[in-house]
């Protein structure tokens, strides 16, 4: 068949790109869901590589930039030790990773939420207090719970994929019928 058509847009030409994206993250999904502790086990395994390749790459910047060359020195030791320990400690660093997340969650939460009340009490409204107090109170919660809060984000991450998936899966049919329309269109010289 021969392409009588303008070219497409080059985005709508990935659609395919699009389509195993979003396989990809239902997948992930499902696995979360189905095999939380073995997809958690891979999942920070390959965080402690991309830190450990990462440092790596930023000691290299060092030596061929000397633009913020301590910067980059230190993020590339810290890079390569955080990489090192959760790569031979992938089970132990899952605990810590997702402890230290909860914990900074918590930590934020508090934050936030007081200082919405400090902004209510300054004029922005009850609204703003009211979800300060939330944001306060959830804070709080998460803090006091670090491992259910692991478990829950787990859980909200599975679904928050599988959503996330259906929604690129969608989008790649529609790029790939703009695609097709737009190389079934006429072009005018």
């Amino acid at each position: 068949m021969a392409m009588t058509g303008q070219p497409a847009p080059p985005m709508t030409n990935l659609w395919w790109l699009v389509l195993l994206q979003g396989i990809a993250a239902i997948v992930i999904g499902l696995l979360l869901l189905t095999q939380t502790g073995v997809t958690l086990f891979t999942v920070v395994v390959f965080l402690g590589v991309y830190w450990l390749i990462g440092g790596i790459f930023d000691l290299i910047r060092v030596f061929l930039d000397s633009h913020n060359r301590g910067w980059k020195l230190l993020s590339g030791v810290i890079g390569i030790l955080a990489g090192l320990v959760v790569v031979r400690n992938p089970l132990w660093s899952g605990v810590i990773v997702g402890a230290t997340l909860a914990w900074l969650l918590g930590f934020a939460g508090i934050l936030i939420g007081a200082l919405g009340i400090i902004r209510a009490f300054g004029g922005d409204g009850w609204g703003t207090g009211l979800v300060g107090l939330l944001s306060l109170i959830l804070g709080i919660i998460v803090l006091a719970n670090p491992l259910t809060t692991i478990a829950v984000l787990v859980y909200f991450a599975a679904f928050w994929a599988i959503l996330g998936g259906i929604a690129a899966i969608i989008g790649s049919l529609r790029l790939r019928s703009s695609s097709r329309a737009a190389m079934s269109r006429p072009q005018v010289a």
